[in-house]
């Protein structure tokens, strides 16, 4: 039996920068012999991007619906092209950069296949151990009535996972998110002690997988000076040292809460192998700042499942030109691979 993970990618906003990425990223012969690859997608956009990259197709292309999917036990890359169901529906599949009904529905349609891989009995050839999902427009997947706030929060539900966080990795920061994708005005309302626990535990947990031995974490408070003691807010110290409480009480090594604005540059330092945020961009500003086309957003909490994605948009202003940088979705993959390689081995030892 071979060790090498399966990893099921969905290709992202077909009007996107996802296709290019995905299709510089995969040309690496290194990396396409670490793992065998699903791309759910278009075959038609997948030609355009390869063609817009000055790329060679390298991947065996079959139709989704087909029973020759059995079959592709020995390919490296697999494309599971949905262009002949899309044109027997008479459905018009949309490269145009911009938010799209169509193409939110299609990009929607090709995370739930990769999600499903996961999903697959064991001995099925389809069957993946890890996720990668290239870059979606929300506003697309809103007009195609997909009402979700992102990835995160689709995957966890359709795994039924309740326990779940963002985290983002790059060559030097780490960061984990305790609330995600809610409005600013929310996150007062939405932070709990239990939201702030589960980042530091899951967290931890995550650097113990990437080799950490001894993770140190900083965490960051809610409020400007990290509320100077109830003057600026009693979040810090009503639902911030709580939490940490909680964590320091199984082990873990956990210290602040620091003001957000000071406590990244010890952490790029590396006095702390990883940073809670307590909102979104308390996190992803630091990170797309100071490690760009270099960080992977990692999905935590999703038991024996990996999943990883790019830490950028469509960024439709740039589709289409060949010139979109492929590094953040290359370490993506390379982290999709490390991690369920890990997994692999452990529930085969």
């Amino acid at each position: 039996m071979s060790l090498l993970p399966t990893i099921s990618v969905s290709m992202g906003d077909p009007g996107g920068v996802g296709p290019e990425v995905l299709v510089r990223a995969l040309a690496d012969k290194s990396r396409r012999k670490s793992g065998r690859f699903l791309i759910h997608g278009s075959a038609q956009v997948m030609h355009h991007a390869a063609q817009v990259c000055g790329v060679e197709p390298f991947w065996w292309q079959v139709d989704a619906r087909s029973p020759l999917v059995s079959t592709i036990d020995s390919k490296s890359v697999v494309l599971l092209d949905s262009d002949p169901q899309m044109n027997d529906e008479g459905v018009d599949l949309s490269m145009a950069p911009k938010a799209d009904g169509v193409s939110g529905a299609m990009s929607y349609h090709w995370v739930m296949e990769a999600i499903r891989d996961t999903q697959r009995d064991p001995s099925d050839p389809l069957r993946a151990q890890g996720i990668v999902t290239g870059p979606i427009n929300k506003l697309a997947w809103s007009m195609a009535g997909k009402n979700y706030p992102g990835h995160t929060e689709l995957i966890a539900k359709t795994l039924g996972e309740r326990r779940f966080a963002m985290m983002f990795v790059g060559d030097k920061l780490r960061v984990v998110l305790a609330t995600v994708h809610i409005a600013l005005n929310d996150i007062r309302d939405v932070l709990t002690i239990g939201k702030v626990h589960t980042a530091i535990d899951l967290g931890h947990q995550a650097c113990l997988d990437l080799g950490i031995k001894r993770p140190r974490m900083a965490v960051c408070g809610l409020n400007p000076h990290a509320g100077e003691d109830g003057l600026m807010g009693d979040e810090e110290q009503r639902l911030i040292k709580p939490a940490m409480d909680l964590a320091r009480g199984t082990g873990m090594i956990v210290e602040g809460p620091f003001p957000a604005d000071t406590i990244y540059r010890p952490a790029m330092e590396g006095k702390y192998d990883l940073v809670v945020a307590m909102y979104h961009d308390q996190g992803l500003i630091p990170v797309k700042l100071l490690e760009r086309d270099m960080a992977v957003n990692v999905t935590l909490g999703l038991g024996d499942v990996v999943r990883t994605s790019p830490d950028h948009g469509t960024a439709f202003d740039i589709a289409g030109k060949g010139i979109a940088d492929p590094g953040s979705t290359a370490h993506a993959i390379d982290l999709a691979l490390k991690l369920s390689s890990a997994k692999t081995m452990e529930r085969v030892s």
